[in-house]
């Protein structure tokens, strides 16, 4: 079976390791990488350090608004399509890349699987959100994280397309922190020492794009005092270069970092403050504290399990739960047990025998 991937930003790029490894041992995969995230540090720095083989195609696409870019990642995936005609499609996530691959597929009748499949915000301000509904409206296979994200399709009218995987995420975490311990020499580089500092990420475009929001984060971490590594997003810092902010040095604003030295970072913090959904479960896995810095987040079971804090762009919230948020002793596995690329691999393999008899199928896989 000939199978299309699609990946366009540094989640999907992690993401597509392990699903790539499971599916090559039976199935040809085309990559296409959209270019969505193009700077050298956000993408090929990726490819390079998860040895992902480089993609098949790289649809160059850039940085534009969201309209544009899903437009031209459209007309590029469309050629790609038309000349490849793969028996699958998979995209994953909730990105522009996601969004513009599904349609295409769509309106070609090539059937698509949408990994991350249900997650939901019920934020329809957000892009990522709008994203997230289009494409599990329109995707031919569901796979889901969460027994969470299945009730949301549920609740949809989606059921028999879906299939409670696991994260996709872990098994890449699992698989690469070996390596990020043998090869990471971050802490080094910058002078830290475990447990001795926090890490926070700000990258999404509610707090991005809004000059007040991401000048009272900046300036909420700035007054904790403490040792803060942010790896700044490029589009973080053009807004922060507009700003009249006067920060601490303890806030140590970076470039953004690759995959082992993120991991190696993550895992050495003594606390977590993001608003990547990536970032969020990373943490989890590693068992650090977390604290969102959006209003709601899609992954609630890490709310619900007491080690991830909503704290949005709030000053007084992020300030009083820096140092006093602490998490529960009880971590249990809420998104699997880092075998859920394998299991997209053998339920793609076995798509002839779901058509046969879609209901034995389905509760033979949500039954493992």
């Amino acid at each position: 079976m000939k199978i299309v991937s699609v990946v366009g930003a540094r989640p999907e790029f992690i993401q597509a390791m392990p699903v790539s490894r499971a599916i090559c041992a039976s199935h040809q995969e085309i990559l296409v990488h959209t270019g969505q995230h193009y700077d050298y540090k956000m993408s090929q720095q990726f490819f390079d350090e998860l040895e992902i083989p480089s993609p098949h195609y790289n649809l160059g696409v850039g940085s534009a608004s969201q309209s544009r870019q899903t437009a031209e990642i459209m007309v590029s995936m469309e050629e790609v399509l038309l000349k490849e005609m793969p028996d699958y499609v998979i995209v994953r996530g909730d990105t522009n890349s996601t969004l513009s691959a599904a349609l295409v597929a769509s309106k070609l009748g090539i059937p698509y699987a949408h990994i991350e499949a249900g997650e939901r915000s019920f934020n329809r301000h957000m892009p990522e959100e709008v994203n997230r509904l289009v494409v599990d409206s329109l995707a031919d296979r569901h796979f889901c994280v969460s027994q969470a994200a299945v009730r949301h399709l549920q609740a949809e009218g989606i059921s028999d397309s879906v299939f409670q995987v696991g994260d996709v995420m872990l098994d890449a975490l699992l698989f690469t922190r070996p390596m990020a311990r043998a090869r990471s020499n971050v802490l080094q580089r910058l002078e830290l020492q475990p447990q001795k500092y926090s890490l926070a990420t700000i990258h999404r475009a509610a707090n991005t794009d809004d000059p007040l929001r991401l000048g009272t984060i900046l300036s909420s971490l700035s007054q904790t005092g403490e040792t803060i590594v942010l790896p700044m997003h490029p589009r973080a810092r053009k807004v922060l270069e507009s700003l009249d902010l006067h920060l601490n040095d303890a806030l140590r604003i970076i470039d953004p970092v690759g995959y082992f030295d993120m991991l190696t970072l993550e895992e050495n913090a003594r606390l977590i403050a993001t608003d990547s959904g990536g970032v969020q479960r990373e943490a989890y896995y590693m068992s650090i504290p977390c604290l969102t810095l959006r209003d709601e987040t899609e992954w609630v079971a890490t709310i619900e399990t007491g080690w991830n804090k909503l704290v949005g762009a709030d000053q007084e919230m992020i300030l009083k739960n820096w140092f006093n948020f602490s998490p529960p002793g009880e971590h249990p596995p809420i998104y699997g047990i880092g075998n859920a690329a394998q299991r997209i691999a053998e339920i793609l393999s076995t798509r002839v025998m779901q058509e046969l008899n879609p209901i034995v199928f389905k509760n033979h896989f949500n039954s493992l």
